[in-house]
């Protein structure tokens, strides 16, 4: 270093730890002023208590057991979707809409609780709700074993829809539509990368989710073997199928039916699981069909041969 005076003393290498850091930044939640600090502060506060710490939700994630919205509130009140609160913002102008939900709440023993419009944002994680939410019971899945032994104990053969990959939930209920119409004892899904039983569904399935027993498992291959093991045959249905739907046999058998993902169709491990894969017969112009279509198709074709023998 150098001044007017000329040069002057060095530190000797010391000066170098006043240019050393305090180290990497620390975790947002470890700062004790930063939000996510008191996120997490204010979680294990709720633990102590005894409470369940909710995982936080990004802006516009509404919970699947939430249905928001003046259209979509009133049509799962009227399709009877299993519900516990109707929420209303206060001070809301009413319709027609509005005015039918509380009937029909009031109607299924639904509680109405009125709500804060900063409430029902938190609620519905910031979604659109125009003033109105609707929570809705958790759906009551069986155990894929006991599911099996209530199909064993059928007076029919077993028929069992196994749904591989389909995320719409309208496909879902569509599908379940039909399997309860043609005879069906359950449906199987997975619990991963595949939608389940939501307020959606429900509709979709007009109300035929109500008795139609579904389980939801962790490994649908594993749980298809273990169907197997038991003495039931597995067909898949897939566009590019070993045989026609119309040269099915295994139709009468105890059977466990499986039903690929909207435009991917079945994934190589369930499909070497099947006995075999069935295709539907097909104009040449046209290339495949809906999920909900096609199980629908290869379900009537399934009720059809046990009807005649």
């Amino acid at each position: 270093m150098t001044s007017k005076k000329g040069p002057s003393k060095g530190t000797g290498g010391h000066g170098r730890r006043a240019l050393q850091g305090k180290g990497p930044t620390p975790p947002a939640k470890d700062r004790t002023k930063h939000p996510a600090a008191r996120r997490a502060r204010s979680a294990a506060k709720r633990a102590d208590a005894g409470g369940a710490a909710r995982p936080p939700r990004r802006r516009g994630a509404m919970p699947e057991d939430l249905v928001a919205g003046r259209n979509a509130v009133v049509e799962a009140l009227r399709a009877s979707v299993p519900a516990t609160t109707l929420y209303v913002a206060v001070g809301l102008e009413a319709d027609d809409r509005l005015t039918e939900s509380k009937k029909l709440a009031a109607a299924g023993g639904i509680a109405f609780l009125d709500v804060t419009k900063f409430e029902l944002d938190k609620l519905t994680g910031g979604a659109p709700h125009q003033g109105i939410a609707l929570a809705t019971r958790p759906f009551d899945y069986v155990d894929a074993a006991d599911l099996l032994r209530r199909v064993q104990e059928e007076a029919e053969p077993p028929l069992v829809v196994a749904l591989d990959g389909v995320t719409d939930p309208h496909n879902l209920g569509a599908i379940a539509r039909s399997a309860a119409a043609f005879g069906a004892h359950g449906l199987l899904l997975p619990e991963r990368r595949a939608v389940g039983v939501t307020p959606s569904a429900w509709k979709a399935s007009a109300g035929t989710l109500a008795r139609l027993p579904v389980a939801r498992v962790t490994n649908l291959v594993r749980t298809i073997r273990s169907y197997a093991d038991a003495g039931l045959m597995v067909a898949g249905l897939d566009s590019n199928g070993e045989i026609d739907l119309d040269a099915l046999e295994l139709a009468t058998s105890p059977l466990v039916l499986v039903v690929g993902a909207e435009g991917k169709g079945l994934s190589r491990l369930v499909a070497q699981t099947c006995d075999l894969t069935v295709r539907i017969p097909l104009a040449s112009d046209v290339e495949s069909l809906n999920a909900s279509v096609a199980s629908g198709i290869a379900l009537a074709e399934i009720a059809r041969r046990r009807r005649t023998g």
